[in-house]
Parts: C-alpha cells; structure tokens; sequence
C-alpha cells in the first residue's frame, strides 16, 4: 500500500470522525432531559423515517459514493501482494463500519447530556435516599401486610435481627395454641478442628449429666465450612420485639426501593435500617423533615407529581413511632409511585443497559455493513486488475 493510498484512507476518517462528531453533538443539545423521559424512552435506535435517520442515509450515501469515486480513479494503478490487499480490504471494512454508526455516535451525544445532568454518583446517592425513607412511602393498605412489615425485617438495633420460630402446645386433650417465640440471630466463626473436638466434648457431658444433646443442636440455624474454618449460625437469645419501645412499625420493613448497581443489597438494606433507626430515635424531628425536603427535591428533579409536605408527614410518622401499639391508619405520603417506578427503571438502562445497537436492527445493520464493504472491494479490486492489464 503506497503513501497516496495511506494518505487517502487518513483523510477518509478524518472526514468521518467529522461526521461524527457532528451527529455526537446533534446528540447531545436534543436529548428530551432526565424530566421528560419514560419508560418508553431509549437511546436512539434508527428508525428510517425521522431526520437523524434521512440525514443519516444521505450522509453515508455521499460519502460512500465519492469515497469510492475518488478511490477507483486516483489510487488503483498498484499492483500489491495478497497481504497488502487484505490490509486494504481491512480498512475499506473500517470505512464501511464508520459510515454506518453515525447514529450511534448521536447516542452516545445523549448519553453524555444524560451524564452532564445526572452523574451516577448523584444517581446513586437519589437511590440511597429512597431507600432510607422507603417504610415511610407505601401506600395506607401496605402496612398491614405481614409479608411487608413484620419483625424479622428488622435489622438494627442490637439484637436484631431475629428469627421467628413456632411451636405448637398442648392446652387441654386435643386442643393446641400456637406459641411464638423470636431469638436473636447470632454468628460464630472458629477452626474446624477447634469446633469437631468441642462438639465432641459438649456431647460427653450431656450424656454423661443425662441431658439431650439435641436442645443445643436445634439451635443451629446454618453450619457452613469456609476453608479451614466452621461458621455456625445459631438461635441466640429470646427476644420480644412486640414489647419493645424502640422498635416501631417503620423498622419493620427492609426493603429497598432501588438497589444501588454493584454494591451488596445486604449492606445497602442494613445501611438504610441504621440511618433510618437514628432518624426515628436519636436524632431530633428536624433530621427526617430535612430528609423529606431533599426527597421534595428528587421528585422536583425527576418531574414526579408529588403530595408530600415535610412538616406535615414527620408528626405523623412520629405519632405512630411514639405510640406503637396505635393501630396504623396512613400517612399523607402521596406521589406518583409509578411515574417514579418507570423513571428509574429506565434510568437504570440508560446507565447499565444502553443499547446504543439495538438487538432489533443488529443482523440488519450488520448485512447492510457487510454488504457495502464487499461493493467497494470488488470495485476496487476489478477497477485495480483493469488498468494494470492496460499498463
């Protein structure tokens, strides 16, 4: 390949890398804004009928049309060896691929307004925030869900969390009452050589004082060998949640709202439970109304139709925290729970799933790429073997 041909091909994208700039910027001033989007929103896929996609086929004709033009007329009088024409063939396949994927250069210009608007830090930090006052934006009906809110969804503070156990107890001949007791979840981690031989021991001296081994061995919740080490998780002390002044109906539930991408669910929702917990118990009411104004704030910035007025909510929510046993009657908590819903699930695609080649337009897209690079190879190759047979 002579210097004239490698001079061509560098201007050739360098024009290219114009072209797409042009549409990455195009891009990026009419993306619709993190206000506007929907569930239905997605980068750009081509659609052949809209003016990203007509400019787009017009663009990419032109060029490929003069490219080849130019390419048969000024630089087809070599004659290479079938390597030199495989490296040819390898960049006229670049040019082919770069001439096709000005639309993707035009998302990737809306992916970078979306970032300009909403980093993934700040993104994640919106999550947090859900997450930590999630108990306190269900609807009135939601919190007398056992499944929801119940007291083994408690996480903090110490002893919990504990697990709920069942017993069935004989009252008078055939008559039984369900006993239920909750015990703290407790955690040991030793040698597994150290626990075999104490197991060993612990048995001995129950046999030997006539007590049954198995009273220690039902407490045992999970034993799990991890290298040379034995982690046991066992039923540690009775505790009684229902009679706890600390614990509140808002504790009792630990589900996220948005999980943050990558990081444990288990360390965000006991993050959440911990934060939450002091917001209710050790700090003063003016903690959670900052909290709320910040989530008036997030729903401002997502365009989120929102009815939540801080100094409204937090007495309410502080009435039930002081008078557990109140039966639960709502908050005034209201917002647009699925505008809210479909915001982040897009956002999350745009952010971890963009799709700038959509799956629907890929063997398309491919075939038509493909095809192109085959014309100008043999246009070039025939247009090439013709003049030097001249010569």
């Amino acid at each position: 390949m002579n210097k004239n041909l490698k001079q061509y091909f560098v201007k050739s994208f360098i024009i290219l890398a114009i072209v797409h700039l042009a549409y990455f910027l195009y891009g990026y001033f009419t993306f619709e804004g993190i206000k506007n989007i929907d569930i239905y929103s997605e980068f750009y896929r081509f659609k052949f009928y809209d003016d990203v996609s007509i400019s787009h086929f017009f663009v990419s004709g032109l060029f490929l049309l003069f490219f080849l033009i130019f390419l048969v007329k000024n630089h087809t009088r070599q004659q290479y060896s079938f390597g030199k024409l495989s490296l040819i063939g390898f960049f006229l396949l670049l040019i082919s691929f770069f001439t096709f994927t000005f639309f993707i250069s035009f998302s990737f210009g809306q992916n970078a307004k979306l970032r300009s608007e909403l980093s993934q830090k700040s993104y994640n930090e919106d999550k947090t925030l859900l997450n930590t006052l999630n108990p306190f934006l269900y609807s009135s009906n939601s919190y007398h869900s056992e499944k929801l809110f119940n007291y083994e969804n408690i996480l903090y503070p110490k002893p919990y969390p504990v697990i709920k156990e069942e017993k069935q107890v004989l009252l008078y001949h055939d008559q039984f009452n369900t006993e239920t007791t909750y015990y703290s979840i407790d955690t040991l981690k030793v040698l597994t050589e150290t626990f075999n031989k104490v197991s060993g021991k612990t048995d001995s001296i129950l046999d030997f004082v006539g007590l049954d081994k198995n009273i220690i061995k039902d407490r045992i919740i999970k034993k799990t060998i991890i290298g040379d080490s034995t982690q046991v998780i066992f039923k540690g002390q009775e505790v009684s949640p229902e009679y706890d002044d600390d614990i509140c109906i808002f504790l009792q539930n630990k589900s996220l709202y948005k999980s943050v991408h990558n990081d444990s669910v288990n360390k965000q929702q006991y993050n959440a439970a911990v934060k939450r917990y002091k917001l209710l118990y050790k700090y003063k009411q003016d903690s959670l109304e900052y909290q709320f104004a910040k989530l008036d704030t997030l729903f401002k910035k997502y365009n989120i139709e929102s009815h939540v007025k801080p100094k409204i909510l937090v007495p309410e929510i502080f009435y039930y925290v002081e008078n557990p046993d109140r039966l639960f009657g709502g908050l005034d908590n209201n917002f647009d729970h699925k505008a809210l819903n479909e915001k982040f699930q897009t956002l999350d695609r745009y952010f971890y799933e963009p799709n700038y080649l959509h799956p629907s337009i890929m063997p398309i897209f491919f075939a038509v790429v493909f095809s192109v690079w085959i014309i100008l190879f043999l246009f070039y190759f025939l247009f090439n073997s013709k003049k030097k047979a001249k010569i």
